[in-house]
């Protein structure tokens, strides 16, 4: 499309711009599986819990291991900073609203010790879940030694935007090629949101691709950056890219996990409508009454030291992470329940797995005011 005589652009679709079209079949919801499977770690469910702090602590970690996800901690958090960053959840709750990114800014400032990086890992590991952890690009190389030596399952390499051919005058980047490379355990890495870039970062050997810039609704890099691609447009850019590079490969399936933007169960389905594997959620999870935020969200992005592109958000609580994830829900507008949903969207069209679903047909559908 053209956007004046020197600039065109190409239009792109966010997921409340598109609608699942049902085949002609259905299905009874008990007969859907949902279950994922990355590298040789399954789950019974598709949904990642987003690496923050209001989100995902050593605790919901476990369980929401438990009920069928992946809890992703993050090691750049209050939980390597600080023995026990419990009274600096209460205040962060208790924040006014102008006080709160220089107060987290503050907070934030504390260093990462690696001895409790090993001890939040073995702590989930312990319970007998799947353990993941987080870090951004920029402290991988200074601290990935104390997450492998704690026994991390999956590593997660997540940043606003992280890319295969980093450049810098001021230090090494990270070589994600030769970084994946060395290690036994495998790299979740994004995020990104073009073919091109996500092309670029399954040839590092990543296991799984991150599309989308993370935080979702607390986030405001599209006001401060003005970085945006639509959700719907970016994770069927990246889908292409999967597809293309199993070609190449020969036949290495590199995951797709849509970060980003998941407000509620109809945006799940239509992620994966659109050709992701799994989402990775944050606000959902922040409502509910195990959450660390106790009812406010925020992510890396609100405390970085020199431009703060997210924000604390206020959420309130609706109920336990089980009526969250599995019901039953007392709402009506998607927030709870989120992977029945899922199913019944799955047998509604006709679909029995997660595969088969990524081939439903959908349509542009402006939203509903």
């Amino acid at each position: 499309m053209e956007i004046g005589r020197g600039k065109s652009g190409r239009r792109a679709y966010a997921l409340d711009e598109i609608g699942i079209v049902p085949s002609r079949r259905t299905r009874d919801p008990e007969e859907v599986s949902i279950s994922w499977q990355i590298d040789a770690y399954r789950f019974d469910s598709p949904l990642v819990a987003s690496p923050m702090d209001s989100v995902v602590s050593p605790q919901t970690a476990i369980e929401i291991g438990r009920l069928g996800g992946l809890g992703v901690l993050d090691l750049e958090g209050l939980w390597t900073r600080y023995e026990d960053p419990a009274p600096l959840l209460e205040e962060v709750a208790t924040l006014d609203r102008a006080a709160a990114t220089a107060r987290l800014q503050e907070i934030y400032t504390a260093p990462i010790k690696d001895e409790l990086i090993g001890r939040r890992i073995e702590e989930i590991r312990a319970a007998g879940v799947t353990t993941a952890v987080r870090l951004s690009p920029q402290r991988t190389v200074q601290h990935h030694k104390a997450v492998i030596d704690a026994g991390v399952d999956i590593f997660v390499i997540r940043g606003t935007t992280v890319s295969a051919e980093h450049v810098s005058g001021r230090a090494e980047p990270l070589n994600l090629k030769q970084f994946i490379y060395e290690l036994d355990v495998p790299v979740i890495v994004g995020g990104c949101a073009t073919y091109t870039a996500a092309l670029h970062l399954m040839r590092t050997g990543a296991a799984g691709v991150l599309v989308g810039f993370g935080g979702g609704a607390s986030h405001t890099t599209r006001n401060v950056l003005g970085v945006v691609v639509p959700m719907a447009t970016a994770i069927s850019d990246v889908a292409a890219a999967r597809r293309d590079y199993m070609d190449e490969s020969g036949g290495r399936y590199v995951h797709v996990i849509a970060d980003g933007g998941m407000g509620g169960s109809g945006d799940i389905a239509k992620a994966i409508a659109c050709g992701a594997d799994a989402v990775m959620v944050g606000s959902p999870l922040a409502r509910a009454s195990e959450a660390p935020g106790r009812g406010f969200h925020w992510g890396s992005e609100a405390h970085h030291p020199e431009l703060p592109r997210g924000k604390r958000v206020e959420f309130g609580t609706i109920g336990t992470l089980r009526e969250i994830l599995h019901g039953p829900s007392s709402l009506a507008d998607g927030s709870m329940n989120l992977l029945g949903a899922l199913r019944r969207t799955m047998a509604t069209a006709g679909y029995s797995d997660l595969k088969e679903f990524q081939r439903v047909e959908v349509v542009v559908a402006p939203p509903q005011r």
